[in-house]
């Protein structure tokens, strides 16, 4: 923790909480802002289902890959030159797509677009460790997460709306307009939360040094699976939007809205009650519970589907319940690895951004597509990657104990 925190920061903390939460928007924006106008790019660009696929695969393995690199540099050079520079990329590859003339573009300056975008979230995280205490750290996760919930909700509305419209062009007209405003924001307002004598040297074998650390760590990359793994239970209905919503629940892409409030909706309840139990609960009791959330409604969900054919009566619903307990559990493991090496909390960041994208970008370009066309196969597939983190969180609770046992004031 910064010891100048203090000084740095005058305003209430739901004030920072909000702008680092802007920051971790851009994700879901890049992402959900465009979904809804899937079709029309497709009928527009002359391009095949696959190849729409791949814009989101290349955005997400654009931001898997950089991501090794945002929060490892910050440690360096400071959180706020990283941020700055990231959004200003953004902002031109935002230009680049809605410019873009041929779906090779299109992918071309989505990639560009996943490199740049990281670097809020990635960084986000790691202001929050320098500003504050471990239970105060959990409100302000918390908060974040309520906040960077409103993302996705609104997100696919804007798109729809500016989809419908005027064009597809216009969606990331938009989402330049966004960056420009960000980068604004965070120019004004972020400080450096860094504290000089918390750098790291910027050298190759300096970060070879750190990665191998982190990397050799079985701690870190077990709950960097056990927060990144389950996300994509959810997200995988987020990627196969376009089919589940409308193939299988027959919903107009204007509609489509309703699935993202409901489990947005899951996610801010979910960061809310988390936020509520820091301090009072341990952290390794609230990770019980949002994983027995998880599991429970994972297995009705497919028990469900695998009997009665889905129906937007109770389809949407297990979806954002799981969602509740994702955000449950989330803010609490995102600082049980942050913590494991204080020295290198933006290089720790990075590495569990690095393995939720990877994650995220498999899901995109490989199990999505194989499954999006059956709700049996979308909630087998859901309850398979929660089992993942579940495993990883289950090893690391009987290999270490003490890990999360304590709960701070």
């Amino acid at each position: 923790m910064n010891p100048d925190a203090r000084q740095l920061w005058r305003a209430p903390r739901w004030a920072l909480a909000v702008l680092l939460a802007v920051l971790g928007m851009l994700g879901p924006f890049s992402i959900d802002t465009y979904i809804p106008a899937f079709s029309g790019i497709a009928q527009s660009l002359g391009a095949t289902p696959v190849q729409m696929q791949q814009t989101l695969s290349a955005y997400l393995f654009g931001f898997a890959f950089m991501s090794l690199f945002h929060g490892a540099i910050s440690d360096s050079v400071g959180r706020r030159p990283v941020v700055l520079w990231g959004l200003a990329a953004f902002t031109l590859a935002s230009a680049g797509c809605a410019l873009s003339q041929s779906i090779g573009q299109l992918v071309f300056f989505r990639a560009m677009q996943g490199l740049t975008t990281g670097a809020g979230i990635v960084v986000a995280r790691a202001v929050v460790r320098d500003m504050f205490p471990p239970a105060d750290a959990q409100r302000v996760m918390s908060q974040i997460t309520i906040y960077f919930g409103v993302a996705p909700a609104i997100a696919p509305i804007i798109g729809g709306w500016l989809f419908v419209h005027m064009d597809w062009h216009s969606i990331f007209w938009f989402l330049t307009a966004v960056g420009v405003v960000l980068w604004v924001a965070n120019f004004r307002l972020l400080p450096e939360t860094l504290h000089l004598s918390h750098r790291q040297p910027l050298n190759v074998n300096n970060l070879m040094q750190g990665y191998w650390k982190l990397g050799l760590d079985p701690r870190f990359l077990l709950l960097a699976l056990a927060s990144g793994v389950p996300f994509n239970g959810m997200f995988l209905y987020v990627l196969s939007a376009p089919a589940f919503l409308g193939e299988h629940l027959a919903l107009a892409p204007t509609q489509f809205f309703w699935f993202f409030v409901l489990t947005i909706g899951g996610i801010m309840g979910g960061a809310w009650v988390s936020g509520r139990m820091a301090g009072r609960v341990a952290p390794k009791r609230q990770i019980r519970i949002g994983f027995s959330i998880m599991l429970m409604i994972a297995v009705l969900n497919l028990v469900a589907n695998l009997l009665f054919k889905a129906h937007v009566s109770w389809a949407l619903l297990p979806i954002a319940i799981f969602a509740f307990g994702w955000a449950l559990m989330v803010p609490v493991v995102t600082l049980l690895v942050l913590d494991l090496h204080p020295e290198r909390r933006g290089m720790a960041s990075s590495l569990q951004a690095f393995i939720g994208a990877s994650a995220n970008g498999l899901v995109a370009g490989v199990v999505a597509p194989l499954v999006m066309h059956s709700t049996v196969l979308l909630a087998a597939s859901s309850l398979v990657m929660m089992c993942v983190g579940l495993v990883a969180w289950f090893y690391v609770r009987r290999r270490w104990p003490d890990i999360g046992a304590v709960v701070h004031t």
